[in-house]
């Protein structure tokens, strides 16, 4: 059973922040198959439903970032499932806003939350669907640029992107990583 993850922080102050990207990508993919989330039994909210016949569960961290391992390695106990079917989806610094770029295995390329995955998990290799927030910030200023919303210039990019992310994410329940690589890299 596939899981996808969607990496954010929690808090109404974080909200429609590039940092929470991976949440947007979530919802989407709940409203898609019709379902809400509700706390999990675990550091996180879950939402489960089906696409074509498939079971699928939405995880959301209640970590903040740079505590996500903590979260995903109680999802992948609490379902019993195999880190190769469980897709993390976050925000990347090196991406233009909207691009999309999946991998079955990667560094954690300056993302905490991704560091602490793989730390907690023990290996760098599980799929990931990087999602590009751009990088137009003044040296030292990233915290603050993650932090904050989308410019009203960057939203024709983000409407795009956030579709591809979640047409993505589908496309990986049905068919996997290397495919989905194939058809949306």
């Amino acid at each position: 059973m596939p899981l996808i993850v969607g990496l954010g922080n929690i808090g109404q102050e974080y909200e429609g922040t590039r940092h929470n990207i991976g949440f947007e990508i979530v919802d989407a993919i709940a409203e898609t198959l019709s379902t809400t989330f509700r706390p999990g039994n675990g550091p996180f909210v879950v939402a489960e439903g089906r696409h074509r016949g498939r079971k699928v569960v939405l995880i959301k961290p209640t970590t903040y970032m740079n505590k996500s391992g903590v979260a995903v390695r109680k999802a992948l106990s609490e379902y019993k499932a195999d880190k190769q079917n469980c897709l993390i989806v976050y925000d990347d610094l090196n991406l233009d806003v909207g691009d999309v770029r999946l991998r079955p295995q990667g560094s954690a390329g300056g993302h905490n939350g991704i560091a602490n995955i793989i730390e907690l998990l023990g290996t760098r290799e599980f799929p990931r669907l990087r999602f590009g927030i751009g990088n137009d910030f003044p040296k030292g200023r990233q915290v603050d640029f993650v932090l904050s919303p989308f410019s009203n210039s960057d939203q024709k990019y983000l409407e795009e992107g956030i579709q591809k992310a979640h047409d993505a994410c589908l496309h990986f329940v049905r068919e996997g990583i290397a495919k989905t690589m194939n058809n949306f890299n």
